[in-house]
């Protein structure tokens, strides 16, 4: 499963029906609820960016994770949990999230020093195109012709837009070899909690993610940005708390409500607007340059994407 711009951290099992599982017969999302979701996850690299102005990368992810740790916790403490993780427990969604936090994001949101928020969307929601490659040997499912086609529609749009954004000078290739290096990071944390799916609730399992980013961040923070000043504006205030509320909390919280109430495969299809909505908030709020090759580039993508993820997710293939 895909994650955006935001704490893209796997979601735990509890309650939600397997991927591939049809949810209560009859059951639907309310489309209240499926809007908000895609407004908050697609709005996060644009509401990373206003926080950017005025704290360094590293330092700015620092403090994000351990305020939505401590709500997150707190959370899961109010909600109450039926047993304490084994250490193997903790362990996974430690390594979680060092790839899902610390390394995705602290890449990207570095990246986006240099880069557009839009770019650094487009370029992350790619991350199914990655996996459908490497589901067949990692986890044993079947790459089928209909996914193939699939994965040659989405790589041809990453590459219209790759040729706009680079060859017009608009995207500086370091900070898209860093934005690489998140993705590659994203798609990691996805594969290993597929293959080693936590049991933890969805807020201890988030939570201790979220610590787990803080404390690996933190010694590269000091090093790298200890002497740099952070200007404490209000645009930081309103940006941390948009990223620790809305996005990692808010956004989870609609993810998982989503998931309990239709399959996985239905609930992934809302990650084809992430793109356009991508493009759309770092136009409106950042005033950032969208070129029609951006847009025409968004078609096979999201044309990609859709073939690659449609029919029961995750299913494997018998050994």
């Amino acid at each position: 499963m895909k994650t955006p711009a935001g704490p893209t951290a796997p979601l735990a099992r509890s309650s939600a029906p397997e991927p591939g599982r049809t949810a209560a017969s009859g059951t639907r999302v309310a489309w209240g609820p499926v809007a908000l979701f895609c407004l908050l996850w697609s709005s996060a690299f644009a509401g990373a960016k206003f926080g950017l102005r005025d704290c360094p990368p590293l330092t700015l992810l620092t403090i994000r994770f351990f305020l939505a740790a401590v709500v997150l916790l707190a959370l899961a403490a109010w909600q109450g949990t039926p047993s304490r993780p084994s250490w193997r427990e903790v362990g996974l969604l430690a390594l979680l999230g060092v790839l899902n936090n610390a390394l995705y994001l602290g890449l990207s949101w570095t990246g986006m020093l240099t880069v557009s928020s839009a770019f650094t969307a487009v370029l992350i929601s790619t991350n199914p195109l990655l996996i459908g490659v490497l589901a067949g040997p990692v986890l044993g499912e079947r790459l089928t012709a209909r996914k193939l086609g699939g994965l040659l529609l989405g790589l041809a749009g990453v590459a219209l837009v790759l040729r706009s954004r680079l060859g017009g000078m608009h995207e500086d290739p370091h900070g898209v070899w860093l934005v690489t290096g998140g993705l590659a990071a994203l798609v990691a944390a996805t594969l290993l909690y597929k293959r080693c799916p936590p049991v933890s609730g969805l807020w201890l399992a988030t939570g201790v993610q979220a610590l787990a980013g803080a404390l690996a961040l933190l010694p590269f923070a000091l090093l790298r940005e200890g002497g740099q000043p952070i200007a404490w504006t209000p645009t930081l205030f309103w940006s941390l708390a948009y990223m620790v509320l809305a996005v990692s909390v808010g956004g989870y919280g609609l993810w998982f409500h989503i998931l309990r109430r239709s399959t996985a495969t239905a609930a992934s299809a809302l990650h084809f607007l992430m793109p356009p909505l991508g493009l759309l908030f770092g136009w409106l709020a950042l005033d950032e340059h969208v070129a029609a090759m951006d847009l025409l580039g968004i078609l096979p993508i999201a044309a990609g994407i859709w073939l690659t993820t449609r029919g029961p997710m995750n299913k494997r293939v018998s050994r």
